[in-house]
């Protein structure tokens, strides 16, 4: 390769760089983006909200460690699933959970634009190598 078509390569790398990061500043920018992240906020500053979570964590890692010996129960399960509602019930927490669910439809939406311009869908195939 020569001089020129490595330094042509650099700028062509460069500028892709430049879109890639001005992207990620626009994405910051959206009001969708700025709702996440103000409700995740509030949650990470909820203490109820974060006793919740920890407690779920907890009953839903028990639950993993009893199903992987072949001990959990439906009655388990019941517990893990009663444990998420009433963590969902926290308005803090069903806030956020919308406005998460919100912002993964946008990427969604920003991920197939992109998407149909490379031929492949970006958000599956960037970060993997291999699917069955």
């Amino acid at each position: 390769m020569s001089i020129e078509t490595d330094t042509a390569a650099d700028i062509d790398g460069d500028r892709v760089e430049a879109l890639a990061t001005e992207f990620g500043e626009a994405i910051a920018e959206l009001p969708v983006y700025q709702r996440f992240k103000e409700t995740k906020d509030a949650v990470e500053n909820h203490d109820e909200a974060q006793a919740a979570i920890k407690e779920f964590e907890q009953i839903r890692e028990e639950f993993m460690l009893a199903r992987q010996t072949g001990n959990a129960s439906q009655e388990d399960l019941r517990k893990v699933q009663q444990k998420q509602e009433e963590l969902h019930d926290i308005p803090v927490m069903s806030d956020y959970l919308e406005a998460q669910n919100e912002l993964e439809l946008r990427l969604q939406e920003l991920n197939e634009i992109v998407s149909e311009e490379l031929a492949v869908d970006f958000g599956q195939k960037a970060g993997g190598c291999c699917e069955d």
